[in-house]
Protein backbone atom coordinates (compact mmCIF):
# COMPACT_ATOMS: atom_id res chain seq x y z
CA UNK A 1 0.00 0.00 0.00
CA UNK A 2 2.83 2.23 0.60
CA UNK A 3 4.33 2.29 -2.79
CA UNK A 4 0.73 3.57 -4.13
CA UNK A 5 0.50 6.11 -1.70
CA UNK A 6 3.79 7.70 -3.04
CA UNK A 7 2.30 6.97 -6.39
CA UNK A 8 -0.88 9.00 -5.80
CA UNK A 9 1.08 11.95 -3.78
CA UNK A 10 3.15 12.01 -7.08
CA UNK A 11 -0.11 12.61 -9.09
CA UNK A 12 -1.12 15.19 -6.72
CA UNK A 13 2.44 17.16 -7.55
CA UNK A 14 2.22 16.87 -11.41
CA UNK A 15 -1.21 17.08 -11.46
CA UNK A 16 -0.97 20.96 -10.15
CA UNK A 17 0.86 21.78 -13.35
CA UNK A 18 -1.60 20.11 -15.86
CA UNK A 19 -4.44 22.38 -17.37
CA UNK A 20 -6.62 20.28 -19.13
CA UNK A 21 -8.04 21.56 -22.67
CA UNK A 22 -9.52 20.71 -25.86
CA UNK A 23 -5.86 20.61 -27.67
CA UNK A 24 -4.56 18.20 -25.40
CA UNK A 25 -3.23 15.00 -26.51
CA UNK A 26 -2.74 11.25 -25.07
CA UNK A 27 0.19 9.05 -26.13
CA UNK A 28 -0.31 5.82 -26.13
CA UNK A 29 1.26 3.62 -22.81
CA UNK A 30 1.09 0.76 -21.30
CA UNK A 31 2.02 -1.28 -18.11
CA UNK A 32 2.87 -4.44 -17.17
CA UNK A 33 2.94 -6.01 -13.79
CA UNK A 34 4.04 -10.03 -13.50
CA UNK A 35 2.22 -13.33 -11.52
CA UNK A 36 0.58 -10.78 -9.13
CA UNK A 37 -0.09 -11.82 -6.04
CA UNK A 38 -3.72 -11.84 -4.08
CA UNK A 39 -3.02 -10.90 -0.41
CA UNK A 40 -6.12 -12.99 1.58
CA UNK A 41 -6.80 -10.77 4.12
CA UNK A 42 -6.97 -7.75 1.75
CA UNK A 43 -9.35 -9.76 -0.40
CA UNK A 44 -11.23 -10.87 2.32
CA UNK A 45 -11.84 -7.18 3.64
CA UNK A 46 -12.71 -6.04 0.21
CA UNK A 47 -15.38 -8.95 0.22
CA UNK A 48 -16.68 -7.86 3.12
CA UNK A 49 -17.50 -3.92 2.18
CA UNK A 50 -18.72 -4.67 -0.92
CA UNK A 51 -20.99 -7.60 -0.06
CA UNK A 52 -19.09 -10.33 -1.93
CA UNK A 53 -20.02 -14.05 -0.92
CA UNK A 54 -16.56 -16.28 0.54
CA UNK A 55 -15.53 -18.42 -2.24
CA UNK A 56 -12.37 -19.46 -4.31
CA UNK A 57 -12.42 -17.50 -7.51
CA UNK A 58 -11.88 -13.62 -7.24
CA UNK A 59 -15.15 -11.61 -7.55
CA UNK A 60 -15.76 -10.62 -10.45
CA UNK A 61 -14.39 -6.39 -10.28
CA UNK A 62 -11.20 -7.94 -7.64
CA UNK A 63 -8.96 -7.56 -10.87
CA UNK A 64 -9.44 -3.78 -11.45
CA UNK A 65 -8.31 -3.58 -7.72
CA UNK A 66 -5.57 -5.28 -7.88
CA UNK A 67 -4.53 -3.65 -11.46
CA UNK A 68 -5.48 0.52 -9.76
CA UNK A 69 -1.47 0.75 -8.66
CA UNK A 70 -0.46 0.59 -12.38
CA UNK A 71 -3.47 2.47 -13.69
CA UNK A 72 -2.52 5.01 -11.01
CA UNK A 73 1.68 5.54 -12.04
CA UNK A 74 0.03 5.90 -15.70
CA UNK A 75 -2.33 9.10 -15.20
CA UNK A 76 0.44 10.22 -12.31
CA UNK A 77 2.97 10.37 -15.03
CA UNK A 78 4.08 13.73 -16.30
CA UNK A 79 2.78 12.72 -19.67
CA UNK A 80 -0.60 11.78 -18.70
CA UNK A 81 -2.71 14.88 -19.25
CA UNK A 82 -5.50 14.87 -16.83
CA UNK A 83 -4.78 15.69 -13.01
CA UNK A 84 -4.97 12.22 -11.20
CA UNK A 85 -6.69 13.78 -8.28
CA UNK A 86 -10.67 14.25 -8.93
CA UNK A 87 -11.09 12.40 -11.77
CA UNK A 88 -14.48 10.66 -11.68
CA UNK A 89 -15.56 7.07 -13.12
CA UNK A 90 -17.84 7.55 -15.67
CA UNK A 91 -18.29 3.63 -17.10
CA UNK A 92 -16.94 0.36 -16.87
CA UNK A 93 -17.11 -3.08 -18.84
CA UNK A 94 -15.57 -6.07 -17.83
CA UNK A 95 -15.80 -9.62 -19.48
CA UNK A 96 -14.31 -12.68 -17.41
CA UNK A 97 -13.34 -15.66 -19.64
CA UNK A 98 -12.89 -17.91 -17.22
CA UNK A 99 -12.84 -17.93 -13.12
CA UNK A 100 -10.04 -16.38 -11.80
CA UNK A 101 -8.95 -18.18 -8.71
CA UNK A 102 -7.31 -16.06 -5.51
CA UNK A 103 -4.59 -18.56 -5.26
CA UNK A 104 -3.34 -17.86 -9.23
CA UNK A 105 -0.25 -15.00 -10.05
CA UNK A 106 -1.66 -13.29 -12.83
CA UNK A 107 0.43 -10.99 -15.19
CA UNK A 108 -1.80 -7.43 -15.44
CA UNK A 109 -1.59 -5.03 -18.16
CA UNK A 110 -2.87 -1.21 -17.89
CA UNK A 111 -2.98 0.64 -20.97
CA UNK A 112 -4.18 4.06 -22.11
CA UNK A 113 -6.54 4.84 -25.05
CA UNK A 114 -7.42 8.02 -25.65
CA UNK A 115 -9.42 11.23 -24.21
CA UNK A 116 -13.21 12.39 -25.60
CA UNK A 117 -14.90 15.60 -25.05
CA UNK A 118 -17.17 15.52 -22.35
CA UNK A 119 -19.71 18.36 -22.36
CA UNK A 120 -18.16 18.41 -18.68
CA UNK A 121 -14.73 18.31 -19.39
CA UNK A 122 -12.69 15.40 -20.97
CA UNK A 123 -12.72 11.60 -20.85
CA UNK A 124 -9.58 9.10 -20.67
CA UNK A 125 -10.16 5.50 -21.30
CA UNK A 126 -8.30 3.15 -19.74
CA UNK A 127 -8.20 -0.68 -20.42
CA UNK A 128 -6.98 -3.71 -17.96
CA UNK A 129 -6.14 -7.38 -18.57
CA UNK A 130 -5.54 -9.83 -16.88
CA UNK A 131 -3.97 -13.17 -18.22
CA UNK A 132 -2.73 -16.52 -17.11
CA UNK A 133 0.65 -18.44 -19.37
CA UNK A 134 0.01 -15.45 -22.16
CA UNK A 135 -4.11 -16.02 -22.27
CA UNK A 136 -6.30 -13.40 -21.74
CA UNK A 137 -8.77 -14.67 -18.73
CA UNK A 138 -10.16 -11.01 -17.64
CA UNK A 139 -10.47 -7.71 -19.29
CA UNK A 140 -12.05 -4.33 -18.74
CA UNK A 141 -12.64 -0.61 -20.18
CA UNK A 142 -13.51 2.00 -17.87
CA UNK A 143 -13.56 5.65 -18.75
CA UNK A 144 -12.85 8.70 -16.00
CA UNK A 145 -13.89 12.26 -16.82
CA UNK A 146 -11.65 15.07 -16.03
CA UNK A 147 -13.80 17.85 -15.12
CA UNK A 148 -13.18 21.42 -16.01
CA UNK A 149 -14.86 24.35 -18.67
CA UNK A 150 -15.45 22.83 -21.57
CA UNK A 151 -14.97 24.92 -24.54
CA UNK A 152 -17.47 27.27 -26.20
CA UNK A 153 -19.90 25.58 -28.95
CA UNK A 154 -19.29 27.12 -32.06
CA UNK A 155 -22.06 29.68 -33.38
CA UNK A 156 -24.39 28.01 -35.53
CA UNK A 157 -25.74 29.13 -39.21
CA UNK A 158 -29.09 31.02 -39.25
CA UNK A 159 -31.60 28.09 -40.53
CA UNK A 160 -32.59 28.08 -44.65
CA UNK A 161 -36.22 28.41 -45.16
CA UNK A 162 -37.32 25.22 -46.16
CA UNK A 163 -39.35 25.61 -50.43
CA UNK A 164 -43.02 25.53 -50.04
CA UNK A 165 -44.21 22.36 -51.03
CA UNK A 166 -47.55 20.94 -51.91
CA UNK A 167 -48.40 19.80 -48.45
CA UNK A 168 -46.93 22.84 -46.68
CA UNK A 169 -47.88 25.92 -48.08
CA UNK A 170 -45.72 28.73 -47.01
CA UNK A 171 -46.90 30.77 -44.41
CA UNK A 172 -48.52 34.44 -44.48
CA UNK A 173 -46.47 36.99 -43.03
CA UNK A 174 -47.18 37.37 -39.20
CA UNK A 175 -49.25 33.84 -39.16
CA UNK A 176 -47.36 31.56 -37.00
CA UNK A 177 -47.12 27.92 -38.00
CA UNK A 178 -48.81 25.28 -36.28
CA UNK A 179 -47.13 23.85 -33.28
CA UNK A 180 -45.23 20.65 -33.60
CA UNK A 181 -46.93 17.59 -31.53
CA UNK A 182 -44.57 17.66 -27.98
CA UNK A 183 -42.92 14.27 -27.02
CA UNK A 184 -44.40 12.27 -25.13
CA UNK A 185 -42.64 11.84 -21.78
CA UNK A 186 -43.40 8.51 -21.10
CA UNK A 187 -40.18 6.03 -21.66
CA UNK A 188 -40.23 2.42 -23.02
CA UNK A 189 -41.70 0.02 -20.71
CA UNK A 190 -42.44 -0.05 -17.11
CA UNK A 191 -39.55 0.68 -13.98
CA UNK A 192 -37.13 -1.62 -12.71
CA UNK A 193 -38.60 -2.81 -9.41
CA UNK A 194 -36.74 -2.68 -6.37
CA UNK A 195 -35.08 -5.33 -4.37
CA UNK A 196 -33.30 -3.36 -1.41
CA UNK A 197 -32.67 -0.76 0.12
CA UNK A 198 -28.99 0.64 0.61
CA UNK A 199 -27.68 2.80 3.84
CA UNK A 200 -24.83 4.05 2.36
CA UNK A 201 -23.03 5.80 5.48
CA UNK A 202 -20.67 8.69 5.02
CA UNK A 203 -17.43 6.30 5.97
CA UNK A 204 -18.22 4.15 2.74
CA UNK A 205 -15.28 6.06 1.00
CA UNK A 206 -12.38 5.83 3.29
CA UNK A 207 -13.37 1.82 3.89
CA UNK A 208 -13.68 1.32 0.49
CA UNK A 209 -10.17 3.20 -0.29
CA UNK A 210 -8.42 1.68 2.71
CA UNK A 211 -9.15 -1.65 0.97
CA UNK A 212 -8.47 -0.68 -2.35
CA UNK A 213 -5.81 2.08 -1.76
CA UNK A 214 -7.92 4.62 -4.06
CA UNK A 215 -7.36 7.85 -1.52
CA UNK A 216 -8.69 10.14 -4.38
CA UNK A 217 -9.78 12.94 -1.74
CA UNK A 218 -13.49 13.05 -3.70
CA UNK A 219 -14.29 9.93 -1.62
CA UNK A 220 -13.25 10.81 1.68
CA UNK A 221 -14.61 13.72 3.24
CA UNK A 222 -16.77 16.82 2.42
CA UNK A 223 -13.54 19.13 3.39
CA UNK A 224 -11.10 17.37 0.62
CA UNK A 225 -13.63 16.54 -2.13
CA UNK A 226 -15.42 20.70 -2.36
CA UNK A 227 -12.33 21.71 -4.07
CA UNK A 228 -13.65 19.15 -6.96
CA UNK A 229 -17.07 20.86 -6.87
CA UNK A 230 -19.03 18.19 -4.39
CA UNK A 231 -20.78 19.41 -1.59
CA UNK A 232 -20.00 15.76 0.09
CA UNK A 233 -17.58 13.32 -0.13
CA UNK A 234 -18.97 10.75 -3.05
CA UNK A 235 -18.87 6.93 -3.44
CA UNK A 236 -16.05 5.04 -5.75
CA UNK A 237 -18.14 4.12 -9.01
CA UNK A 238 -16.02 0.92 -8.21
CA UNK A 239 -17.60 0.26 -5.25
CA UNK A 240 -21.17 0.78 -6.58
CA UNK A 241 -20.45 -1.35 -9.27
CA UNK A 242 -19.24 -4.17 -7.03
CA UNK A 243 -21.82 -3.67 -4.90
CA UNK A 244 -24.13 -4.53 -7.57
CA UNK A 245 -22.06 -7.70 -9.15
CA UNK A 246 -22.11 -8.67 -5.36
CA UNK A 247 -26.10 -9.55 -5.99
CA UNK A 248 -25.25 -12.15 -8.62
CA UNK A 249 -22.02 -13.23 -7.77
CA UNK A 250 -22.33 -15.78 -10.83
CA UNK A 251 -21.83 -12.91 -13.44
CA UNK A 252 -19.05 -13.14 -15.78
CA UNK A 253 -20.07 -9.60 -17.40
CA UNK A 254 -20.60 -6.39 -16.07
CA UNK A 255 -21.35 -2.64 -18.09
CA UNK A 256 -22.03 -0.03 -15.92
CA UNK A 257 -22.88 3.96 -16.94
CA UNK A 258 -22.13 6.21 -13.71
CA UNK A 259 -24.95 8.90 -14.38
CA UNK A 260 -25.10 10.86 -11.01
CA UNK A 261 -22.77 10.97 -8.20
CA UNK A 262 -23.61 8.74 -5.13
CA UNK A 263 -23.17 11.98 -2.47
CA UNK A 264 -22.27 10.07 0.88
CA UNK A 265 -24.00 9.53 3.22
CA UNK A 266 -27.17 8.26 1.47
CA UNK A 267 -29.95 5.93 1.16
CA UNK A 268 -30.06 4.05 -2.49
CA UNK A 269 -32.49 1.68 -4.04
CA UNK A 270 -30.81 -1.41 -5.49
CA UNK A 271 -33.29 -2.27 -8.55
CA UNK A 272 -32.93 -5.08 -11.04
CA UNK A 273 -35.20 -7.67 -13.69
CA UNK A 274 -33.58 -9.94 -15.93
CA UNK A 275 -30.01 -9.05 -17.13
CA UNK A 276 -30.37 -5.29 -16.06
CA UNK A 277 -30.16 -2.97 -12.55
CA UNK A 278 -30.04 0.32 -11.52
CA UNK A 279 -29.35 2.10 -8.57
CA UNK A 280 -31.50 5.25 -8.14
CA UNK A 281 -32.51 7.51 -4.92
CA UNK A 282 -35.22 10.35 -4.71
CA UNK A 283 -32.12 12.58 -7.18
CA UNK A 284 -33.10 10.26 -10.03
CA UNK A 285 -30.87 7.28 -11.05
CA UNK A 286 -26.91 6.97 -10.11
CA UNK A 287 -25.90 3.89 -11.94
CA UNK A 288 -27.68 1.87 -14.89
CA UNK A 289 -26.09 -1.26 -16.06
CA UNK A 290 -26.57 -4.88 -16.98
CA UNK A 291 -24.66 -8.22 -16.00
CA UNK A 292 -24.93 -11.78 -16.99
CA UNK A 293 -23.21 -15.05 -16.19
Amino acid sequence: MAPLLLTLGRGALTGLAKRPSPAMRLAPARLTRRAVRVDPARLAAYARVCGFPPGPALPLTYPHVLAFPLAARLMSARSFPLPLLGLVHTSLTITARAPLPATDRPDLHVSTQGLRPHPRGTEVTLVTEATLAGELIWHSTSTYLSRHKPPDPPTPDPPTPEPPTPDRPTPEPGVPEPAAPAPSDAGPGSPLPTVATWQLDAALGRRYARVTGDFNPIHLSPLTARPFGFPRAIAHGMCTAAQAAAQRPEATSLHATFHRAVLLPSTVEYATAASTFELRSPLGTHVRGTMSA
